[in-house]
């Protein structure tokens, strides 16, 4: 039986959940990532309105930046609705591609990279079963 962990298209899967309303994903995908990576891993930013301050509330995820390597994957919220995807790969330290992606293929890079770690270590691998809601 293969482990659903090893599958990057099941990962992609369960990253991508339901992309119809952005706004949704992206608040429920950056707070899934930033819970179950390690905090070296993932880079959340938040805004906080006075209301949040005054009740204690974190705020509202407005970028989150995964740090995979050589790639840092970023998704940031731009107002209702509005999502952009960032690819920038990185060889010694050296940026040497930085762009906007679609969501679907920064998902896509996503799962990959995390399918990679995950192979890597016992550590990302439990990681990546918290995110993906196994034990």
């Amino acid at each position: 039986m293969t482990e659903p962990i090893e599958d990057v298209d099941a990962i992609a899967a369960a990253l991508r959940a339901d992309t119809a309303d952005l706004d949704i994903y992206a608040n429920v995908l950056t707070t899934s990532l930033a819970e179950a990576l390690p905090a070296e891993m993932v880079t959340v930013e938040r805004s906080r309105s006075l209301g949040d301050r005054l009740a204690g509330r974190a705020g509202v995820v407005r970028r989150i930046e995964v740090h995979l390597g050589d790639w840092e994957l970023a998704l940031s919220r731009h107002g209702r609705g509005s999502v952009a995807a960032h690819a920038r790969q990185k060889v010694r330290g050296v940026v040497i591609s930085n762009r906007e992606v679609a969501v679907d293929e920064w998902v896509q890079l996503l799962a990959t990279g995390l399918a990679r770690r995950a192979a890597e270590s016992a550590s990302a691998r439990a990681a990546l079963g918290r995110l993906l809601g196994q034990s």
